[in-house]
């Protein structure tokens, strides 16, 4: 037999063998209908090496759809606290939470001495003052490294998606701001009214402690000080989360954009006039959101200990009622983006 015989044969063999292996798992997909894909997690930190990873029972492959399907919830009283704009979603899925498990306890808790805030949340958190903390952020570096010198880690699991939206006085006339403006106006390079095509008129940024820097922006503790105070000021802006905002009858919220020329409105339009409020409010245009058409948006996350103990076993259980079917829509229903 010649030698470019024994090589041609050997090729088939091969070929053969390759389409046999290719044959069986063909077979095998089949058989089990689909292949399922496991979500994987996401860094949701600023190029962290500590950055967070998912819970375990993130891994799933399907999420349950009620919060009677969660596993692994424990039992007793577990204190949560953290940024106030988690307060529409608390007021929806907390006591919705009590009536499937009693025996999973919550008890929502302020600062002593500070407003509530991601901050402060956070800190408490680490102080083991609560169980979990809620965020309207990434953690930080900082909150990361102090965690690990403390002698356990953190992390976060994101469960949902909220927009910011921009307050100015009602009575002024301006089509909108795009996000560099914005950003502009609290750092002091834009000082006026006149220079983004409103009234000449000075602005004063109002701002909350430990978010904005207070060379530039009053400072205050809440949300609500700050509405009171830019309600009171022709000149006065304020950014917070757009489900906060856009339902206010005492300042209203300007759309914004990348540039001037493809500006969005946070609310569904047109426009309810403030005068109709509170028999009328302006209600959030979550689509707009959802498509990334409106560009300011960020994650809410449910921030958790990583000691194996009582408390990272209650954080991971919110975060995974917050992430049943029965979670997402309670979330959608409270004004913000659900994940799925």
């Amino acid at each position: 037999m010649s030698q470019n015989s024994k090589e041609t044969k050997i090729l088939l063999l091969t070929l053969a063998i390759v389409l046999a292996i290719l044959g069986m798992g063909y077979f095998f997909v089949t058989r089990s209908g689909s292949i399922s894909f496991i979500p994987t997690g996401e860094k949701t930190s600023e190029n962290n090496d500590n950055s967070a990873k998912d819970s375990p029972n993130q891994t799933l492959t399907q999420y349950p759809e009620t919060f009677a399907q969660v596993q692994n919830v424990p039992k007793g009283l577990f204190s949560h606290g953290g940024s106030t704009t988690w307060a529409p979603i608390r007021s929806e899925i907390d006591p919705a939470i009590q009536i499937v498990w009693p025996q999973f306890q919550l008890r929502y808790t302020d600062p002593i001495r500070e407003a509530p805030s991601t901050g402060t949340g956070i800190a408490m958190l680490l102080n083991n003052e609560l169980a979990f903390a809620l965020s309207s952020r990434s953690i930080s570096k900082n909150e990361y490294e102090t965690a690990e010198r403390r002698g356990f880690k953190i992390k976060e699991i994101a469960v949902g998606i909220d927009g910011i939206a921009i307050a100015v006085h009602p009575s002024l006339d301006i089509p909108g701001l795009t996000i560099q403006q914005h950003d502009d106006i609290y750092a002091g390079k834009i000082t006026n009214w006149s220079q983004v095509g409103g009234p000449d008129l000075n602005i004063q940024p109002y701002g909350k402690i430990g978010r904005d820097n207070p060379d530039y922006a009053i400072l205050t503790g809440t949300t609500t000080e700050a509405i009171r105070n830019v309600a009171a000021d022709p000149g006065g802006i304020y950014w917070s989360s757009a489900t906060l905002l856009v339902p206010q009858c005492t300042v209203k919220t300007i759309p914004i954009g990348k540039t001037a020329d493809r500006l969005v409105a946070p609310y569904k339009e047109p426009f309810i006039p403030l005068s109709q409020c509170p028999n009328r409010r302006n209600e959030v245009n979550v689509e707009v959101f959802r498509s990334g058409e409106y560009i300011w948006s960020r994650r809410l996350f449910v921030v958790v200990k990583e000691n194996g103990q009582l408390d990272q076993f209650a954080g991971e259980a919110y975060a995974n009622f917050m992430l049943t079917d029965q979670g997402q829509a309670l979330i959608g229903k409270a004004g913000f983006v659900s994940l799925r």
